[in-house]
């Protein structure tokens, strides 16, 4: 007993220290970067906004958003607030102007996290095709994956590509240097990463694992995941010269043996700190490497960063 309260004494005095070391970086170095005024008019629209014709793939930072379809996850004040990273439905997620989704499914094609299950996948289709209709050059990028201890859905890749139909950009590298214009009326970028299933071939209507990559840790240290998601952001080649997407998330993750494992309070120790990260990106000369920026619990000001830093790329001054 007295060895387990030590323990926990133990891992309140590093989370302390941690957000300590995070609010000293911010107060010495500040928050500044190339587009950190910019705020997007319309931030349903903000691809169209800042003109399709005039933005590369490889130059938007997608604001992406983590465990995407969590919003209604197990049971409301039970057993949602251990699993619920969005609170947000898909389409209003996208609305906000969120344009990568982290979708995990089980085998009878429910969304879920862990053993706990939502609903069915055919309501975050139906909410990205709803999206989809209302706007007309935004481009969503649907990573599809079978959680953890889990198995595929049967014969998955066909209904995917059977309800995204005519909306999917199909599998081409050069996709990356091309833009938004002629990626149209392809609007989604759709990366099906089984477990067990054959994986997606090149050239074909879905993208296959390789091209949406991360370095998560499983950390609930806000400043070892700050530090650990520069230091493999730092290990990448610039998005000029990559073909793959390449994810950094703003978050970190209860853990079991500590007394809080509701994500909320819990990701809230790193959320504030996502304009920090991309100035530090540019203080350490890794700016060129961001690409895909992901958070729990989607916010305005989240968009804001990332759409301001791809409008700095675009004007040139990033």
């Amino acid at each position: 007993m007295g060895g387990h309260v030590s323990k926990q004494l133990q891992r309140r005095k590093a989370i302390s220290v941690e957000k300590k070391t995070l609010s000293e970086l911010h107060s010495a170095s500040g928050t500044d970067f190339p587009g950190g005024d910019y705020i997007p008019p319309d931030r349903k629209n903000w691809m169209s906004v800042l003109d399709p014709h005039k933005l590369p793939l490889h130059k938007i930072v997608f604001p992406g958003t983590h465990d995407s379809a969590t919003n209604k996850i197990g049971i409301r004040f039970l057993s949602r607030p251990f699993a619920q990273c969005q609170s947000l439905s898909i389409y209003h997620q996208l609305a906000a102007g969120a344009r990568l989704l982290d979708i995990r499914v089980q085998e009878d094609r429910r969304v879920c996290h862990g053993v706990l299950k939502s609903y069915d996948v055919a309501v975050v289709i139906a909410d990205v095709k709803k999206f989809l209709s209302e706007t007309q050059s935004e481009i969503v990028v649907l990573e599809v994956r079978t959680e953890f201890g889990h198995k595929d859905p049967p014969e998955f890749d066909t209904y995917l590509t059977e309800q995204l139909g005519n909306l999917l950009i199909r599998h081409d590298d050069r996709v990356f240097h091309k833009t938004v214009a002629e990626l149209l009326p392809g609007r989604v970028i759709c990366i099906w990463k089984p477990r067990n299933s054959p994986a997606p071939q090149p050239g074909g209507a879905l993208w296959g694992a390789g091209y949406l990559k991360d370095n998560w840790i499983d950390t609930d240290l806000p400043s070892t995941k700050f530090e650990s998601n520069l230091k493999h952001l730092g290990q990448q080649p610039p998005v000029a010269s990559r073909k793959y997407f390449y994810r950094v998330e703003n978050t970190v993750t209860p853990q079991p043996d500590n007394p809080i494992v509701c994500v909320k309070p819990v990701t809230e120790r790193i959320h504030g700190y996502a304009r920090l990260f991309i100035a530090q990106a540019f203080a350490r000369g890794i700016a060129d490497r961001l690409q895909v920026f992901s958070t729990d619990f989607i916010d305005g000001d989240f968009v804001d960063a990332c759409v301001g830093l791809t409008h700095a790329r675009i004007e040139g001054k990033a």
